[in-house]
């Protein structure tokens, strides 16, 4: 029987693309010059690829594993894929790779003279989650932060050409705040993969142990943790703010959307008691279109 899923698994780069619909902020919206629509999603696909070969969702079937030269007895070494990766990575840059979204990565990578190091921290990231379960402090969350969101952020400002030191440092702050929201809403999935990205020195402060997050409905010490944590990423979304107006035109209103992604989805755990066990907290377009005008007006 033939079906959209199947279609979709004989089709890894269309099944991976297909996941920009569910991320807390536009990917690539319409209102973009197609140029950078192409090249956000093929910046897209490469980090949303890079991060199912480390949590292990590659569309069923291992075509991905078969298109990185990897043997079906190997396609569940998440390692063994990373580094299949990015050895066909090293190919967008030298030659010709064999996945076809780093095929399609190849002609961003040329017209925006974009270098591996964004890409190669993406890949880091996704090989600290197979070594690194827990984190101890706020400082080595932040720390992963750098590999695992930043370089998404430092490669929009390259793709549309406006890098400065100052932009990449309120682009930062706002990637981190994105990355500990999402950790936040997902505390549950997260667990179910064997990890935890509460710093365990917050979770001892609030006295939450490990087994207060399997439960069905967070407890009151669990809640006023995910507040905290919360309360941090507001923070560093706030810091990053600015960033929205150092831009102009079509561009703004795309980092504006980034923003108002994070303030959305705070809103919602907000909205949810902060009890982020039954399933991520999500906000609703309405939310996100309030929260994206606020952003424009520089009123965040």
């Amino acid at each position: 029987m033939t079906g959209a899923g199947t279609e979709r698994a004989g089709d890894p780069e269309r099944s991976t693309l297909d996941k920009a619909a569910h991320e807390n902020f536009p990917v690539a919206p319409f209102f973009l010059p197609k140029a950078w629509r192409d090249d956000l999603m093929a910046v897209y696909g490469f980090a949303r690829l890079v991060d199912d070969i480390g949590d292990g969702d590659l569309a069923p079937g291992g075509a991905d594993a078969r298109l990185l030269g990897v043997s079906p007895q190997d396609a569940d070494d998440r390692l063994l894929l990373l580094d299949a990766f990015e050895a066909d990575l090293h190919r967008v840059f030298d030659s010709t790779p064999r996945h076809p979204l780093l095929r399609r990565l190849q002609p961003t990578v040329r017209r925006a003279r974009l270098t591996p190091e964004p890409f190669l921290g993406l890949i880091a990231a996704n090989r600290q989650d197979q070594l690194v379960t827990r984190y101890e402090t706020y400082e080595d969350l932040v720390a992963y932060c750098e590999l695992s969101a930043n370089p998404v952020g430092r490669l929009v400002l390259s793709v549309t050409g406006t890098s400065t030191p100052e932009r990449v440092r309120r682009s930062d702050a706002v990637c981190t705040a994105l990355q500990i929201v999402e950790h936040l809403q997902d505390v549950a999935e997260d667990l179910g993969r064997d990890r935890i990205y509460l710093p365990a020195q917050d979770m001892k402060r609030f006295h939450v142990q490990e087994a207060d997050l399997a439960t069905s409905t967070a407890g009151a010490s669990l809640r006023a943790l995910v507040a905290y944590e919360s309360e941090r990423a507001l923070n560093l979304l706030n810091e990053g703010t600015p960033l929205v107006g150092s831009v102009h035109g079509r561009l703004k209103l795309l980092l504006a959307g980034f923003v108002a992604g994070g303030r959305a989805a705070i809103h919602a755990i907000a909205a949810a008691g902060y009890d982020v066990l039954p399933g991520p907290p999500k906000p609703g377009k309405l939310r996100l279109l309030r929260e994206a005008g606020v952003t424009l007006r520089g009123e965040g």
